[in-house]
């Protein structure tokens, strides 16, 4: 909450002041009014449509979700934002969300939720990492420094894998099920607006990108985003080999249920 000071002065000129005050008399009023802050604060809303699907599993579902949308101010970079915290858990051998958008500066705790070891890493220019091999039950923290995409896999289990975005800028959402999305919070303004998913090539994703003018409740309209040109590639383990065929049911990497 922010406190609005109001001042103002009068003289006093009563007759019952005389023999105490001074005549003229500055009094001093302060008034203090509750305002709440950003009252203007705009929203843009709209739909992320995914297009020439194929087999991919949005075409079997028939939902547009896990599309990351942005805005940045243009002429006002984003302050650094610390002390942010996330969460990816490691759990049924899966990453869960598989999919996690973040401000730049915020940290990912990786707790392992399996009765198995992990080792999450990434190679990706976004954040390369490597919170190494450990058991049930613990947890390791890697802090998101600087914008960009992440990929992010398990150096023993391969059919793991998540994607990271991490943003430098405090506007962003994820679209729902339907591509729908809302960013709130923004100032009347102009900005840079970027989309991403992750089975779109950065050419699609460099033509949807554009100037967009925010102004109290701005609706836009619906954005396809083609998967078409997408070529999924098999990823290598954390030393650039292929993973060995046994891997994934590596009794080494694997603990009694007690």
């Amino acid at each position: 909450m922010i406190w609005e000071w109001h001042i103002f002065f009068r003289l006093q000129n009563r007759a019952g002041w005389q023999n105490r005050m001074p005549r003229a008399v500055a009094c001093l009023l302060l008034v203090f009014w509750p305002i709440s802050p950003n009252l203007t604060a705009a929203t843009i809303a709209g739909q992320a449509r995914l297009a020439n699907t194929g087999g991919s599993s949005s075409a079997k579902s028939g939902k547009s979700s896990n599309v990351v949308v942005w805005l940045e101010a243009i002429g006002a970079p984003a302050a650094p934002v610390a002390g942010k915290h996330a969460r990816m858990l490691q759990e049924d051998k899966k990453f869960t969300p598989h999919l996690l958008a973040i401000r730049v500066g915020t940290s990912v705790d990786f707790p392992n939720l399996d009765p198995i070891f992990h080792n999450a890493f990434s190679n990706f220019n976004g954040k390369v990492f490597d919170i190494g091999l450990y058991a049930p039950g613990l947890s390791r923290t890697v802090r998101f420094d600087r914008s960009g995409i992440v990929r992010v896999f398990c150096n023993i289990h391969p059919a793991m894998s998540a994607v990271i975005v991490v943003i430098d800028s405090p506007y962003f959402a994820v679209t729902a099920d339907d591509g729908s999305f809302s960013v709130a919070g923004l100032d009347d303004g102009e900005y840079k607006i970027h989309f991403f998913h992750e089975r779109a090539t950065p050419e699609t994703l460099e033509k949807l990108t554009r100037t967009v003018t925010v102004k109290d409740k701005t609706d836009l309209p619906p954005v396809e985003i083609s998967e078409a040109g997408y070529l999924p590639v098999a990823h290598k383990n954390k030393y650039g080999r292929e993973y060995s065929k046994d891997s994934d049911t590596g009794k080494n990497y694997s603990l009694p249920l007690k």
